[in-house]
């Protein structure tokens, strides 16, 4: 065995129905916390350091990680669909949410992202060859239909949404297209490594947005503001993939992106807690509806057709 392989295959080794959903959950309780701790960091960080400083410093971790583990560099195709990753997430979905942050609170942005789910399954099916059942994408619709109403409730209404809006559905878009290339990539060049990878690739970009930042408007910052950004940066923008894309390329990816239905339940009853956000009783009972349409999706089984590749993974060195 190379050290520097990124994957080990074992022909035989079949793994739990379920094991994708773990690793998911997991992942989204990582990213639960980032839109609160991004609503605090606001106060002191200015949106754009925030978005590309975070991505700056889990570039760092990730190179360190590559290096010790001496992973193989990624082929030229391989390469540019990082690139699509990166785009994603490491730079669309963190600056986007990180200026709608400004203005909207923690917990109306928690619920506008979660229709990622349901983006997230329909760029699968784009990109992918699975193709769930059609009562999963009942409770796919159905989960999405609920976190619009979740927003609406928070905002006052559909005709009140504001330009903060628009960013989170955009940072949505932005997400969904990484969430789907990443776990694909994820089967050939590992969870952690793949996420990595992205950051490696994305890191002069944002290292030139990070110190442009700075310059325009310098860091002054609480103990406790730069405590939430050490998080997203750590967490929300590394460790939290680790998990995340190592569900997803467990799969079925379409029934594993909708677990992140359950991320705008936690982010508000995270709001609450550390914010002090009022959570109304219709809101709760919004929040319910969201958790019960993904407890329904992910239980949907896929077709015959769309189970066969994923019945085996190749598990990863550690």
């Amino acid at each position: 065995m190379k050290l520097h392989s990124s994957v080990i295959p074992h022909r035989g080794a079949v793994l739990s129905a379920h094991a994708g959903l773990w690793w998911g959950l997991l992942g989204v309780i990582a990213f639960s916390f980032t839109l609160p701790f991004t609503r605090v960091a606001v106060g002191g960080l200015s949106p754009l350091f925030i978005g590309a400083g975070r991505a700056v410093i889990a570039a760092m971790l990730a190179a360190i990680a590559l290096t010790v583990t001496r992973q193989r560099p990624p082929t030229r195709a391989q390469w540019m669909r990082l690139a699509v990753v990166a785009g994603g997430v490491v730079a669309g979905f963190p600056l986007l949410t990180s200026f709608a942050m400004t203005t909207a609170p923690a917990s109306h942005g928690a619920v506008v992202v979660g229709v990622l789910p349901a983006a997230t399954a329909a760029m699968v099916v784009l990109r992918t060859r699975e193709r769930p059942a059609a009562p999963f994408w009942v409770f796919a619709v159905l989960g999405a239909v609920a976190a619009i109403v979740f927003a609406a409730l928070q905002s006052g209404g559909l005709g009140d949404l504001h330009w903060s809006d628009l960013m989170l559905f955009a940072a949505v878009l932005a997400a969904a297209i990484g969430y789907a290339e990443g776990g694909l990539l994820a089967r050939e060049l590992g969870s952690w490594q793949t996420v990595s990878w992205a950051l490696v690739l994305s890191s002069p970009l944002v290292a030139a947005l990070t110190a442009f930042a700075a310059v325009d408007r310098p860091p002054s910052a609480t103990t406790a503001q730069w405590l939430a950004f050490a998080y997203l940066a750590a967490v929300s923008m590394f460790l939290g993939f680790f998990a995340w894309y190592r569900g997803l390329a467990l799969g079925p990816m379409a029934q594993v992106s909708q677990v992140q239905l359950a991320q705008p339940v936690l982010s508000i009853l995270w709001a609450a807690l550390l914010l002090h956000e009022p959570i109304g009783w219709l809101t709760a009972l919004d929040g319910l509806a969201v958790i019960a349409c993904a407890a329904l999706a992910v239980r949907t089984r896929l077709n015959a057709t769309s189970l066969r590749p994923t019945a085996t993974f190749p598990s990863e060195e550690h």
